[in-house]
């Protein structure tokens, strides 16, 4: 380990910590203060909160490296991607910051969806809770594992470990630093750190790309042609129709992703979302392709110059190596971090929100104080964080796999249902009620049956698929089935 490498992880960990230092003294000692930092961002931190909390590791790892193996075909989940987001904004972020300030003034999710169908409220909140609690424990491991890989390729054999090995060396650490700033500062810090955190991705996936195309360290001028595979720059080559299904309808998962869409709960006023959704979707735009040139670019390095990647989520990791300054290096290896920072921080948050206050204050305590509300919120998310190493430790995990699967667990249970509370006045509680359920259900079962891997002889349908539209006929047809609340 160079030492300007290990002073460059070091100074990005110091600023993170401070930050949360910052947002400690800054927010209120209250629910409102810890989980939605008083509804007082502005448009820049709310748009880059909640697209680094959209872009964990996957953006750094994932991506890339799915790219790195199969080619441009694997870009049609970021194009999916890309048109969800921009639905996102447009659809849900206005609609649901006005409706969650005046059904309620709600903290939460399960909170709003309560506000909003009272019929229902308590078996939503429930409901929804053991959802959300559920499927980011997942997530959050996703992100762990991300961490993991990033010590065990870049940091072999140089840290003490005591015992353990480098991969789980690297989960603690990762896990330790974001339970530190998101414990004390809540909310605010978590947003200002994505703030921070989504500046230094983007900054990293447009100079990495530049670097490598540039034909920088590398025996002969770079050309993408040297990849010796059949239509390696093809969006179609190698595609079934149930492979770009698959990838594109990763986009149906934005509007029920309740880290993600919780910012859009705490940005100051609503005529600022528009602003907020031109500068989250340019830096969207940007790190997206970004990622996808490292992809591709780094696959033709490794080829023109015989280098060996054996796994290649890892190829951000080896190119930061191989192609950069120790320094710089260390700054590349902070941008990976801050990709797997943001997203467990702002998991971790959400799901201590659920615990706290649709649980505790719900069935334990409704009489809690506020400091005291605040203080299981900060337990909750040390206990969400334990239950996701569990899950993390196996080393064998990989990051796509376990992002897709949360990501469709949560797309297919909140993403009609959100979608239709905010547009359809029709819907009710029973119809709110059955789609979360069938949409949690169909993704778990479908993943249980292994109908994402093969589907009818053929490759494996996206669990998101069948969960969406089961969950959006379930809201339907139970709604117009039953009578719809009175004022």
């Amino acid at each position: 380990m160079n030492a300007y490498t290990l002073a460059a992880l070091v100074a990005y960990f110091a600023l993170m910590i401070a930050i949360g230092i910052y947002a400690w003294a800054k927010t209120r000692a209250d629910s409102s203060g810890y989980l939605l930092a008083g509804r007082g961002l502005g448009p820049a931190v709310t748009a880059l909160s909640a697209g680094a909390s959209d872009m964990s590791g996957w953006l750094l790892l994932g991506l890339p490296g799915a790219l790195f193996a199969s080619g441009l075909v694997e870009a049609w989940i970021a194009i999916g991607l890309t048109v969800g987001a921009a639905l996102n904004w447009i659809i849900v972020a206005p609609r649901l910051r006005e409706q969650t300030e005046r059904l309620g003034d709600a903290l939460t999710i399960p909170q709003f969806l309560a506000n909003r169908f009272p019929e229902a409220g308590t078996l939503l909140r429930v409901v929804a809770a053991v959802v959300i609690v559920g499927f980011f424990t997942v997530y959050t491991a996703s992100g762990m594992v991300a961490g993991g890989k990033l010590f065990a390729t870049a940091f072999a054999g140089v840290l003490p470990t005591g015992g353990l090995s480098d991969y789980m060396l690297g989960i603690l650490l990762t896990a330790g630093i974001v339970l530190v700033y998101t414990t004390i500062g809540g909310f605010l810090a978590v947003s200002l750190t994505d703030f921070v955190q989504g500046m230094i991705m983007m900054i990293a996936l447009v100079v990495m790309p530049l670097v490598i195309l540039s034909g920088f360290g590398s025996t002969a001028p770079l050309n993408l042609s040297v990849v010796p595979q059949e239509g390696f720059l093809s969006l179609t080559q190698g595609a079934t129709l149930v492979g770009v299904i698959s990838a594109a309808t990763w986009g149906l998962g934005y509007f029920g992703q309740p880290h993600i869409i919780v910012r859009f709960m705490a940005i100051d006023r609503v005529e600022n979302v528009p602003r907020a959704g031109m500068i989250g979707m340019g830096w969207m735009v940007i790190s997206l392709l970004g990622a996808v040139t490292v992809g591709l670019a780094g696959r033709a390095y490794a080829e023109a110059n015989g280098l060996v990647v054996k796994d290649p989520e890892t190829i951000f990791i080896i190119l930061s190596q191989v192609l950069f300054h120790p320094a710089v290096t260390g700054c590349l290896y902070a941008a990976l971090l801050a990709a797997i920072m943001s997203t467990i921080a702002s998991q971790l948050l959400v799901s201590s929100s659920s615990l706290t206050e649709d649980f505790y204050r719900l069935f334990l305590r409704r009489t809690a104080s506020e400091r005291e509300a605040v203080n299981i919120g900060r337990l909750s998310v040390a206990l969400v964080a334990a239950a996701a190493l569990v899950i993390a430790a196996d080393p064998e995990s990989e990051v796509l796999g376990l992002v897709a699967n949360a990501w469709a667990g949560f797309g297919a249970a909140f993403g009609p249902l959100i979608l239709l509370s905010l547009t359809w006045s029709r819907m009710t509680g029973a119809g709110a009620v059955a789609g979360l359920v069938t949409g949690a259900g169909v993704v778990a079962g479908w993943i249980a049956l292994g109908w994402n891997q093969a589907f009818m002889g053929g490759p494996g349908l996206y669990e998101i698929v069948p969960g969406f539209c089961a969950a959006l006929l379930a809201i339907v047809v139970v709604s117009l089935l039953t009578r719809p609340r009175t004022a």
